[in-house]
């Protein structure tokens, strides 16, 4: 597939947060599955293991025997999935846009672009109560298979969407760098919304006397957030990709040139994520709750997580597997 031509645009990327001193992660446990890509991760209310692989399926695995079956298939590339509190789930896909699967794996489209233009990154939601739902779009100009175009080029283009009840759009924040990951808080008084490639989560208040207005939440990350999720203790829980890279942060503020030059070489020798693990969270005042790191053979670059209970579940759009680890 031929890739987009590339229009960097120059910026200082900011210092990253003094390194702090991960807790190193506990006991691993490694589920196989048959696809690749495994990019979320959400538990059912039988507690089986929900994730989308790059073939169209979702997968369902248990996680005592690690037994698989395939729960549906979107035809396209799913994301993130969420549940939909009338019952069955919401899927972002990448290719086929917001998507709502019912309990029983059948596939229907609730929004596949806006204002007559197709979504290119359906990406990440968050769903209330009442049946809002708040999603990313990523990129307006980079798919899933050209995502490293669009932090190398970083002209933002991401996009916060609401959709209500009755299937109106509306557009919260533009200009994001690289939208990704969502989280409501608990009492629904405000969302959380990743930057991947500004390594931030922005706060949009939907409530009280800051409502419709955006902030900072949290610090400058220590790498690129992916999906996050509200977790049962309340915490908004990061998945932290890759680390910050040194050559991709030089070359931001450097001549736009350099970074055409670096689109043009093959994927494998542009700047890559690099096989960690790595998830924080976070208090609903920003303060930073759980810091944990590791590494595992045969999982890594986390890029969906939920925490249920002790248990932190993870996804990996760079795997073939889905992993568990108990909290301290």
């Amino acid at each position: 597939m031929t890739k987009p031509a590339l229009d960097p645009a120059r910026w200082t990327p900011p210092p990253a947060d003094p390194p702090g001193s991960p807790t190193p992660l506990g006991e691993m446990r490694v589920y196989d599955t048959s696809g690749f890509g495994t990019e979320d991760v959400l538990i059912r209310e039988d507690g089986q293991i929900l994730t989308g692989v790059n073939d169209g399926r979702i997968l369902a695995i248990d996680p005592d025997s690690g037994a698989e079956m395939v729960f549906a298939d979107t035809g396209g590339r799913p994301l993130g999935i969420e549940h939909h509190p009338d019952g069955g789930y919401v899927v972002c896909d990448s290719t086929h846009g917001l998507l709502r699967m019912s309990a029983d794996g059948v596939i229907g489209v609730l929004a596949d672009g806006f204002e007559g233009m197709p979504f290119r990154f359906c990406n990440n939601a968050a769903t209330a109560q009442d049946g809002t739902i708040y999603f990313t779009d990523s990129s307006a100009r980079f798919g899933f298979e050209h995502f490293r175009g669009d932090l190398l080029e970083h002209r933002p283009t991401g996009r916060l969407f609401r959709r209500d009840v009755d299937g109106t759009l509306t557009v919260l924040l533009d200009g994001l760098a690289f939208a990704n990951g969502v989280a409501l808080a608990p009492d629904e008084s405000f969302l959380i919304v990743a930057e991947t490639a500004g390594y931030a989560l922005q706060r949009w208040w939907l409530t009280g006397d800051r409502a419709g207005t955006a902030e900072p939440f949290g610090g400058v990350l220590p790498g690129f957030p992916d999906n996050i999720a509200t977790g049962e203790d309340g915490n908004v829980w990061v998945a932290l990709v890759s680390p910050r890279d040194k050559i991709l942060d030089t070359l931001l503020p450097k001549a736009p040139w350099l970074r055409k030059v670096v689109w043009s070489l093959p994927d494998r020798l542009q700047p890559q994520a690099k096989p960690l693990i790595h998830v924080q969270a976070y208090g609903p005042d920003g303060s930073l709750v759980h810091d944990m790191a590791g590494q595992n053979d045969r999982f890594g670059m986390p890029t969906g997580l939920r925490q249920v209970g002790h248990t932190v579940w993870m996804g990996s759009f760079e795997q073939t597997t889905i992993a568990r680890f108990d909290l301290p």
